[in-house]
């Protein structure tokens, strides 16, 4: 008869056959992951790119002009949160670059665009691990702007806030050739699935193995007290962990096979998307707006405060939902 002892890991040297095995089926989970990302990637990309190269995504500045004023930036600043949301946070640190903000704008574009970024793709992502994704972009959207406007009226900032002497265009002066372009688009996503390939099928063949010889326990122990400063659930560890150093995009792969082969209480797979799309990533993304001058302090502690406060602000709502549910059902069968 098997015992709970013959479920752990061996102590004896006997684990090395079970290291193969969970090796293959790290590499099989990956590369489905990778494939099933790939559909994703390269037609969002290309779609993205051909708005950009085409221009129409500078034509859909109107759509946000109008709540520049309300978040305390200027009308350009538009294009800016456009870029991002469509192309990323590359997008948005390349017109950064170029385009001439006052630091203060600098630092709110950058708040709004660490939260809402890349929105397409990492909304199918979260829509394939647990949450509406229609609603996941949307709240990513609805966050950004609060996020921005509290940032701003903290800083007192406004759209008549001084910039620095333009010292280049935004839009280049001529477009490239379609084919320079393709060829272009063609390096960089090559670049950008390469990437991604090396960091999912490593990262399914280290869960494999964790979950073959149970260390996930003692992985998820130390970040206990983390999760519950951020007000979430211990059975989201690895998720969260997973978003936060990896992000939505290049975490992906991991991400949808957790939240496929566990069952998680909905409340608290809601919670963990509402807190990793504000806050994912957190320490690439930021540190790519370093160069710039940005401090560090609004790169890294307004969207984790947001994150933080959404995620009680949920919890008190699910908790009085649930209550006036109860007392609704109790009048009901007092009624009767």
């Amino acid at each position: 008869m098997m015992t709970n002892n013959d479920t752990a890991a061996p102590k004896d040297g006997t684990a090395a056959p079970r290291l193969i095995p969970g090796i293959r089926a790290g590499l099989k989970k990956g590369w489905n992951g990778f494939v099933w990302l790939l559909k994703i990637i390269v037609p969002v990309s290309f779609a993205t790119g051909l708005l950009v190269y085409s221009g129409v995504i500078y034509q859909l500045d109107f759509l946000l002009t109008p709540v520049m004023t309300w978040m305390g930036l200027p009308a350009s600043g538009a294009l800016v949160i456009i870029a991002g949301i469509f192309t990323g946070i590359y997008g948005t640190v390349a017109a950064l670059s170029v385009m001439p903000f006052a630091m203060e704008h600098m630092i709110l574009l950058a708040v709004f665009t660490l939260i809402c970024h890349n929105l397409i793709q990492e909304s199918i992502v979260q829509g394939r691990s647990g949450i509406n994704p229609f609603f996941a972009a949307f709240f990513r959207l609805a966050a950004a702007f609060v996020v921005t406007f509290c940032c701003a009226k903290l800083m007192g900032v406004t759209p008549d806030t001084a910039a620095p002497a333009a010292a280049a265009s935004a839009l280049p002066d001529t477009d490239p050739a379609f084919t320079a372009w393709l060829a272009g688009w063609a390096v960089d996503t090559l670049k950008l699935v390469i990437q991604i390939f090396c960091i999912i099928m490593v990262l399914m063949v280290l869960m494999e193995l964790a979950r073959v010889f149970h260390v996930i326990d003692i992985i998820i122990r130390p970040l206990q007290p983390v999760l519950s400063f951020l007000g979430l659930d211990r059975s989201c560890g690895m998720l969260w962990m997973t978003a936060a150093i990896f992000g939505l995009a290049y975490g992906s792969a991991v991400i949808v096979e957790e939240t496929r082969v566990h069952s998680y209480e909905p409340e608290s797979l809601t919670r963990l998307h509402l807190s990793i799309g504000i806050n994912h990533a957190m320490i690439e993304d930021p540190a790519l707006f370093l160069p710039l001058g940005i401090p560090p302090f609004w790169l890294w502690i307004p969207r984790l405060v947001a994150a933080i406060l959404v995620t009680y602000t949920f919890s008190v709502f699910t908790a009085l939902r649930r209550s006036y549910a109860q007392r609704t059902g109790h009048k009901k069968i007092r009624h009767h």
